[in-house]
């Protein structure tokens, strides 16, 4: 499975290393869209929604995205089965859009607690 990601975006960076540590199995490789990263679409669409990949699949995004993302780990794979029902899918999708909405004010409020002193990055 493959799952691109923007690595500029502060919630993404700590969303994207809980994964890593959870993959035990290392079966997920992670692009970062904003590096140097394979953009298989348009970069822009890329860095709009998450988006995923399950090996010989097409590619998803938003929710549908999550949803194959924690099919891929073992411990959340149960929710992603259960995202699988079109209604459940559908309120994740709903729920997800309504977070794009907010996503850029919670990118700057995580940026400036980062950068205080204390904070993950001095």
């Amino acid at each position: 499975m493959t799952v691109w990601f923007d690595g500029d975006c502060p919630l993404c960076l700590r969303e994207i290393a809980l994964m890593r540590r959870l993959d035990k199995r290392g079966a997920i490789a992670f692009e970062n869209v904003a590096g140097d990263g394979s953009c298989p679409i348009d970069r822009a669409e890329l860095l709009a929604r998450f988006h995923a990949r399950e090996a010989g699949g097409t590619m998803v995004s938003g929710a549908a995205a999550f949803a194959a993302l924690w099919r891929a780990i073992p411990v959340l794979a149960p929710f992603g089965h259960l995202a699988r029902l079109p209604a459940l899918l559908w309120i994740l999708e709903r729920a997800y859009r309504g977070f794009l909405r907010f996503r850029p004010r919670l990118q700057a409020l995580v940026r400036r607690l980062e950068t205080r002193p204390g904070g993950d990055r001095e």
